[in-house]
């Protein structure tokens, strides 16, 4: 947990508001003219808002119980008017505007995701969903809670205090204006002094929400292992121990919260009682009427009423803006492995694969392949096998390009992998996993998903092909079972036969099978392993092996050991040496009597 919260916190240490905003605002001005046209409205609004007061005082002064002859009707009815079209323009400008949000969110969430399908194995691998996806979603709302904030709260305001000290400076003495400014002033400085002091109570919250969201979602998605070890007095325990510390945060917050807007009010208070002392005393030495009294009284309250709130929006818009640079931090987060600018295609005439003095390590202080070299001949099969740890799986993840070389280049039909296209590359490339994850989807979706475009017929043959098509077909809903999250429903070798269906659909060019039947019975072993050499025959194809029975057949095996291969040849050749192959055979032989 502790590295998470540092990935949260960080980012508002060094925060650059500025630079959060000119990197999202090209999504606003996409639809340029609905902006433009939706602070037109927004104008007109504050014209109409602004001219109700000045229409009211005529009003009063007209209706002098001295001098009154008629009623004002065209006062009336004009100032009818004026609140109907304030309030007309008002709608106008959300409904003009909401296409303009609701579209910049949307691209803002499509750039996200695809940038998080851009980024490395080693990203995916060191995040945590549960914080990740809290994150995520707190920053795309903020984008959507700084638009409306800033269109209709800040812009509005700032019209309306511009249009209201015209007049004031324009038509009274010049003290009115003075003291609405300085109590504007003290408001701001007050507020954004208490506000920025309060700022570390909601990054606290926020990074503390994210691991308590964190430790949910693992608990949830390890649900087995919980119940394996009875752990769920332990789990409820250090997830309540994260929300007891979120808790205190935000009673922090809160009772901060309350002493600054009591602080605002106070503010307020003064300031409007001191302007009404100034304007009654005007009224009482005949400098000003009734209207004017009316009139100073009616901007005071369409000022100082938005401005009660303007601490709230400021405070919502600098969460907002923390929120948003989680997000704006992640977009510019560099991808590990990208495409060179001049990046080819792969082609593969006939697939023969070359590792050539591989050094490769995941951390600089545990190497894990040192000076590895071997071929894999156009369509031959080739058998990785050693201990956990000799470096065999990382073979795979190297020719998917998940990883970059530390030294040494990888060859398919001697294509240096580094300089085509990751796209065209894994597009050849077909595997079958040791761990098969499957998305919450139908048993048809899953397998589909190697090749979209297959039809219904094409993706069944594959099912046949695997041994699954009878399984599938037993079940009540048959394909359009649903399969769980991360496959859960399904047994191991369940998954696994659809992984293998998977790789027969997507018909690669080069084949990957990383303990391809580790999860399955003799029995079904047996009838898969007939179909993975039927479809190795067509292929290049790696094999990383643990049970060497499986790959007897193959044309050629390589033993590994901390990185290096110690021994190499075909099945018999490998047990009349007497080595480390023929140790490993004798042990399995042993395991299966």
């Amino acid at each position: 947990m502790p590295s998470y919260i540092a990935y949260t916190e960080a980012p508002h240490k060094n925060r650059n508001d500025w630079h959060s905003i000119r990197r999202l605002a090209p999504l606003l001005w996409e639809y340029k003219y609905r902006v433009i046209f939706a602070l037109s409205t927004l104008l007109l609004s504050k014209f109409a808002n602004v001219a109700i007061p000045l229409v009211l005082k005529a009003i009063v002064d007209g209706l002098d119980f001295e001098t009154i002859s008629q009623l004002p009707l065209i006062l009336l009815l004009a100032y009818g008017a004026l609140r109907l079209a304030a309030a007309l323009f008002n709608e106008l400008r959300d409904a003009i505007f909401a296409r303009v949000r609701y579209h910049a969110i949307r691209r803002l969430s499509n750039q996200v995701l695809s940038h998080l399908h851009q980024l490395s194995l080693r990203f995916h691998l060191e995040r945590q969903t549960g914080g990740i996806s809290r994150d995520l979603e707190r920053g795309t709302r903020s984008l959507s809670a700084i638009m409306n904030l800033m269109v209709f709260n800040i812009l509005p305001t700032l019209v309306e205090f511009s249009l209201i000290a015209l007049i004031l400076f324009s038509q009274y003495e010049v003290s009115f204006a003075l003291i609405t400014f300085a109590t504007v002033i003290i408001y701001i400085s007050f507020t954004l002094t208490i506000t920025e002091w309060r700022m570390h109570f909601r990054h606290r919250m926020n990074a503390l929400d994210s691991q308590a969201n964190t430790q949910a979602i693992d608990s949830i998605i390890n649900y087995e292992t919980v119940k394996y070890f009875g752990n769920e007095t332990f789990e409820l325990k250090r997830y309540d121990q994260t929300l007891q510390q979120w808790e205190d945060a935000a009673v922090s917050s809160q009772t901060s919260m309350s002493a600054l807007n009591f602080g605002q009010s106070a503010i307020i208070a003064i300031g409007v009682t001191i302007i009404m002392i100034f304007a009654a005393q005007g009224v009482v030495n005949g400098h000003m009427t009734l209207g004017d009294l009316v009139l100073v009284n009616a901007y005071l309250l369409q000022l100082f009423i938005p401005l009660n709130f303007l601490g709230i929006v400021y405070r919502q818009i600098k969460y907002a803006l923390a929120d948003m640079d989680l997000v704006v931090k992640l977009l510019e987060q560099a991808p590990e492995i990208t495409d060179k600018a001049n990046a080819t295609s792969l082609v593969i005439p006939q697939g023969e694969i070359e590792f050539k003095q591989i050094d490769f390590a995941y951390q600089p202080e545990r190497p894990i392949l040192q000076q590895l070299s071997f071929t894999i001949p156009a369509g031959k099969t080739v058998a990785v096998v050693g201990a956990s740890g000799a470096g065999k799986s990382t073979l795979a993840r190297l020719l998917y390009r998940f990883y970059d070389v530390n030294q040494g280049q990888i060859f398919i039909d001697k294509q240096d992998i580094a300089t085509v296209s990751q796209a065209s590359l894994r597009s050849h490339i077909g595997i079958v996993p040791q761990d098969t994850v499957l998305f919450n989807d139908t048993i048809y979706y899953n397998l589909q998903y190697a090749c979209p475009s297959a039809s219904k017929e094409t993706v069944i043959n594959a099912a046949k092909l695997a041994h699954i098509h009878e399984f599938i077909t037993s079940l009540p809903k048959g394909y359009d079972s649903i399969v769980g999250e991360r496959g859960l429903k399904l047994s191991g070798g369940e998954k696994q036969r659809i992984a293998i269906a998977r790789a027969i659909l997507k018909q690669p060019k080069i084949l990957i099978f990383d303990e391809a039947t580790s999860s399955l019975d003799s029995k079904t072993e047996q009838a898969i392993q007939q179909t993975l050499n039927d479809l190795a025959q067509h292929h290049t194809t790696l094999i990383i092996a643990h049970r060497l029975s499986t790959i007897i057949n193959a044309d050629w095996i390589l033993v590994m050991d901390h990185g290096k291969i110690i021994e190499q040849g075909q099945h018999q050749t490998l047990l009349e040496q007497q080595g480390s192959y023929a140790h490993l055979w004798q042990l399995q032989q042993k395991d299966q009597d």
